[in-house]
């Protein structure tokens, strides 16, 4: 497993990280301890989780599972916080000094232990100044409860305003960015990715596979069961993945992939791995062997032919299913008729 450099921090991390959204729902303790060992004894140092995933479920299985594990030092730990934990409390979530103390503790009681490595503001937010924000995490850090700061679904500009915020009030800065890039949304690449390699922030990378649509089990107009997104589904997700462009794009990644000898995720983990500005792409399988063949792209190599045809079908800096700057706006978008 590669080590990269989380932006200019002198963290290292593996180039693949364990994400545990589906631990303690669609993943069992069973499944999830077999996934663990298997993410650790492929040299994966870090594991990204959140207080929202099943509102504390996934932290605490987590936490019993790497006192099991033993192998705690290792790990670089990353958890999140802003997501409603309580939809009969308007407090329970948001990026406020309140919400941020409360759920840091709550996590690391969850998590069973001391410190987080990275803590995330889950999503951006106009409705609390980033400066408080900012305030109450660099308390944690000066406190010891976090070591560095993290952000997900920032736009660049969001990004940059909480670096000036940060360098304004005297205060520990962003360090990490965690974003939606993948194949079929590399709209990051017009703003943001720039924009963090200039200021030394590290990147990592949430839905890389595009809620599985780059497993390939939907090309050629496939509409499998027991899966996660439906076709013709009317559902937000459902719509937003099966447009008129997605099945053509999709096909063609498919059979890029066949000519390599690898599967479509493993082409598409593989791409992002060829990003020189991403520290580490987060994976977040169902099964063991989902895991296990999606740790198998570091095997896949793509040379500038590859990277070329790829280009071709997926132009950069072009989305087919949309992600990035989805959340960047949510909460601005009902205050515009104000303005």
């Amino acid at each position: 497993m590669q080590y990269r450099p989380l932006g200019r921090t002198g963290v290292s991390v593996t180039s693949f990280s364990l994400g545990t959204m589906l631990f303690g729902g669609a993943v069992d303790e069973a499944d999830a301890a077999r996934q663990l060992d298997l993410a650790l004894d492929a040299g994966v140092n870090s594991i990204d989780t959140a207080n929202v995933y099943g509102r504390g479920a996934s932290e605490e299985l987590l936490g019993r599972l790497l006192q099991k594990a033993g192998r705690r030092d290792r790990i670089v730990l990353a958890s999140k916080f802003h997501c409603a934990m309580n939809d009969d409390d308007p407090n329970a979530a948001g990026s406020s000094r309140r919400h941020i103390v409360d759920q840091c503790e709550a996590s690391l009681r969850r998590l069973g232990v001391d410190h987080l490595d990275i803590y995330y503001v889950h999503r951006p937010t106009t409705r609390v100044p980033i400066d408080e924000t900012l305030r109450a995490l660099d308390d944690l850090v000066r406190s010891g409860k976090i070591r560095y700061i993290g952000t997900s679904s920032f736009a660049a500009w969001q990004l940059l305003e909480s670096l000036w915020a940060a360098k304004e009030h005297h205060l520990n800065r962003t360090v990490v960015e965690q974003t939606p890039y993948s194949l079929l949304d590399r709209r990051v690449e017009r703003e943001l990715l720039p924009m963090a390699s200039s200021y030394g922030i590290g990147i990592t990378v949430w839905s890389p596979l595009a809620g599985g649509l780059l497993t390939g089990k939907y090309g050629r107009g496939a509409s499998p069961s027991g899966v996660r997104l439906a076709r013709g589904g009317k559902g937000d997700w459902d719509v937003k993945h099966f447009g008129d462009r997605v099945d053509p794009v999709v096909d063609a990644i498919v059979d890029i992939a066949a000519g390599k000898g690898c599967t479509p995720a493993q082409l598409s983990l593989a791409w992002l791995l060829a990003q020189p500005a991403v520290s580490s792409v987060v994976l977040g399988a169902r099964t063991a062997d989902q895991l296990t063949e999606q740790l198998a792209a570091t095997d896949v190599m793509l040379d500038d032919e590859d990277l070329a045809r790829i280009d071709a079908i997926t132009p950069p800096g072009r989305a087919v299913v949309p992600y990035y700057l989805d959340d960047a706006y949510a909460d601005f978008r009902p205050h515009l008729h104000h303005w």
